[in-house]
């Protein structure tokens, strides 16, 4: 146990290190080149890309390790077979978006000049081949893990962001927004040739092509696809963002990007934090057949989810100005970029813990095997709920009703996930203790009247102190309510905090 629980913080505290670079690269374009059509080109020709290998790399790889185990056939074929299909499948869909570039990006981008259709085509050139390698790199990364080598695939994402980070920022200089397409590239090349690297060392290992037609690659495609469609749900909010934000006025694809960045950064690491003890005990439950168990390890979590993300929405919200400048104001992006991002990160401040649960719950559905239902529930608030509110209120509000989109949409996808997941599987939230949610809500309306309080009362010139003070105040108040409304969660960390000094 001591030595798993030392690859979880291990590999944790990489992606958390992977993340920041990552997040860093947005504020990077931030300062290098504000909110303007150079900073949005930047953004809209990665979107594809990224799109791409988030959701097929992923796809396949969860696959590929799934079937890794059970196929009939000799490890070495069947990792020569599975090389094959991915480098087909992603070359032939690259390929695609190649050749469709045009059609692609004037429908997806709208592009208003000749100049800016140029300058997104030559980021969107050097960017789309990065998609092969990252997809390559994945599947590699899923060897590894197979291998017992979690810290090599964790840290190779950190070589990307890394990487990607540096050549960018050093090339903008020289070449402008075309250096961050280069970067992208190189990112990708690094990446690529540390895992290649690092799976030199796995016996079964090969890169030879085999054609030879299989039941694992049937099942690999059977497997994949349907989390190709789950993957695709959530990255899919941030293309219709951008399709949207794209017929608004210059600047805003990269203040909803850098608002959504800064929403996500924290959520991703919070969800991370519970997921990472919460999902190995589903497993290991699930598998034991512990109903009992499942259903109280799903309570648990949700709501160390909630607690965990509260103050975290709630702060970004009522500060969401002064993280904005702290953030991201220097150089070229100016109060007035900040005027259009804050606006943005209070509204997308308040998806962290929806979104997060969304994530969460479906976790429950995969373990009891069923893919799909999530996946028509994801598709139908995105493409449904998501664009109707927008089409509705973008004239009205702008921006702020893309934002809204998004809000809206996924307050209802987790409604749906959490119904159909205790209609159909008897798991429910509410197992006989309402009062600790009673509790909760209690909780949450007076830290928001609090922290309403610390925005109006305590504004103070410099940002820095500004922040230092008010994060103090907040979470002072945060723990004190914990603690006096005797929350289950406080207690039990408050009562292992206090054997571990004892002892």
């Amino acid at each position: 146990m001591n030595r798993i629980l030392k690859i979880v913080v291990g590999v944790t505290m990489i992606n958390i290190f992977a993340r920041l670079f990552g997040f860093l690269r947005e504020v990077v374009i931030g300062n290098q080149f504000g909110t303007n059509s150079m900073s949005d080109s930047i953004i809209n020709a990665y979107t594809i890309p990224n799109f791409l290998y988030l959701v097929i790399g992923g796809a396949f790889t969860t696959a590929f390790i799934s079937i890794y185990h059970k196929t009939s056939a000799s490890i070495t074929d069947y990792i020569r077979r599975t090389f094959t299909t991915i480098l087909l499948a992603i070359t032939v869909i690259t390929l695609v978006f190649f050749v469709f570039a045009d059609p692609i990006l004037q429908w997806t981008f709208k592009p208003e000049d000749l100049a800016e259709l140029e300058m997104l085509k030559s980021l969107y050139y050097w960017m789309l081949p990065s998609t092969i390698l990252l997809v390559l790199s994945t599947w590699m990364s899923g060897v590894l893990n197979i291998n017992g080598k979690y810290n090599l695939s964790s840290f190779a994402v950190l070589v990307y962001n890394l990487s990607f980070l540096v050549i960018s920022v050093l090339l903008a200089e020289i070449y402008g927004p075309v250096g961050y397409g280069i970067g992208a590239l190189f990112g990708a090349i690094f990446m690529f040739l540390f895992l290649l690297f690092g799976v030199r060392k796995v016996k079964e290992m090969s890169f030879k092509p085999s054609f030879t037609r299989a039941a694992d690659q049937k099942e690999l495609w059977k497997v994949a696809f349907p989390i190709m469609l789950g993957g695709a749900t959530g990255q899919l909010y941030i293309v219709i963002q951008r399709f949207f934000t794209n017929d608004l006025a210059d600047g805003v694809v990269s203040a909803m990007n850098y608002a959504t960045k800064m929403s996500q950064f924290p959520q991703a690491l919070l969800i991370t934090a519970v997921t990472t003890v919460i999902f190995p005990l589903l497993s290991k439950k699930e598998g034991a057949g512990d109903t009992e168990g499942v259903k109280k390890l799903y309570v648990k979590g949700m709501r160390l989810l909630y607690i965990a993300i509260l103050p975290v929405s709630v702060y970004f919200y009522f500060q969401s100005e002064v993280i904005v400048r702290i953030v991201f104001e220097r150089y070229k992006f100016g109060p007035d970029s900040t005027a259009i991002t804050a606006p943005l990160v209070q509204i997308f401040s308040t998806t962290m813990f929806f979104l997060a649960a969304n994530m969460y719950v479906t976790r429950f559905y995969y373990a009891k095997g069923n893919s799909m239902t999530p996946v028509l529930l994801s598709l139908f608030c995105v493409f449904g709920v998501n664009i109707a509110v927008i089409l509705v209120l973008i004239d009205a509000l702008g921006a702020d009703a893309i934002a809204l989109g998004t809000l809206i949409s996924s307050v209802i996808n987790l409604l749906l996930l959490v119904g159909v997941l205790q209609w159909k599987y008897k798991l429910t939230l509410l197992q006989n203790n309402a009062m600790q949610y009673v509790k909760l809500l209690a909780i949450t309306i007076l830290f928001i009247a609090a922290n309403a309080v610390v925005a109006q009362w305590i504004v103070i010139d410099q940002k820095w102190i500004h922040a230092f003070v008010t994060v103090a105040v907040v979470a002072i108040i945060y723990v004190v309510l914990l603690a006096l409304f005797k929350v289950d969660e406080l207690t039990s960390i408050t009562s292992k905090v206090m054997k571990k000094i004892k002892k």
